[in-house]
C-alpha cells in the first residue's frame, strides 16, 4: 500500500467531482452514485467503483435516494461485466478501511483468473498481475457503453 493519504482531500470526493480521472473515467452516474474505473493498477479488466456523491462514510450514511439507486445499479454492472466482457463472476465489496467515503468495488472474475485472484484475492494482485492500461480503458469503455443503451 502506498503512504499516501487518500483522505486528506478525500480521493471520491475528487472522482466525484472529475479532478481526478482514474482509468476508464466516469462511466455512468445516477443522481446518488457515479459509476468510474478503478484508481490504482488492476489485474482484472473491468473492475469499476460506485462511489457516492455526497461523502458518506460507509452504506449507513448514505442518503435514501443513493441506498435506494445501490442495488439496482450495482446489478446492472454486474449484468454488463458477465455479459459485455465475458466475466463469468462478478463480486461487490464495500471495505471502506482506506478510504473513508462509500465507495462499491464491482470486480469480474473471468474463466482463466487465476483462483488466488478470486474474491478478497482480487486486491492482492502484484505488479506482475497488473494488465496493461489500454485494456483496462476497453474495458471501461464497453461498459460504459453497455450502461448507455
Amino acid at each position: 500500500m502506498s503512504d499516501m493519504d487518500v483522505n486528506a482531500p478525500c480521493l471520491g470526493c475528487a472522482l466525484v467531482r472529475g479532478s481526478t480521472r482514474p482509468v476508464g473515467g466516469v462511466l455512468a452516474r445516477s443522481a446518488g452514485l457515479v459509476l468510474h474505473g478503478v484508481a490504482s493498477p488492476s489485474p482484472l479488466p473491468g473492475w469499476v467503483v460506485l462511489t457516492s456523491v455526497r461523502h458518506a462514510r460507509a452504506l449507513y450514511d448514505l442518503d435514501d435516494e443513493a441506498a435506494r439507486e445501490l442495488g439496482p445499479f450495482a446489478a446492472r454492472v454486474m449484468r454488463a461485466q458477465r455479459e459485455v466482457l465475458g466475466a463469468e463472476h462478478a463480486y461487490a465489496f464495500a471495505i471502506g478501511d482506506v478510504l473513508r467515503h462509500f465507495h462499491l468495488h464491482l470486480v469480474p472474475r473471468y474463466r482463466d483468473t487465476p483462483q488466488r485472484l478470486w474474491g478478497r484475492g482480487a486486491f492482492e494482485g502484484t505488479p506482475g498481475d497488473m494488465r496493461p492500461e489500454a485494456e483496462l480503458e476497453a474495458a471501461a469503455r464497453a461498459l460504459a457503453a453497455a450502461l448507455a443503451e
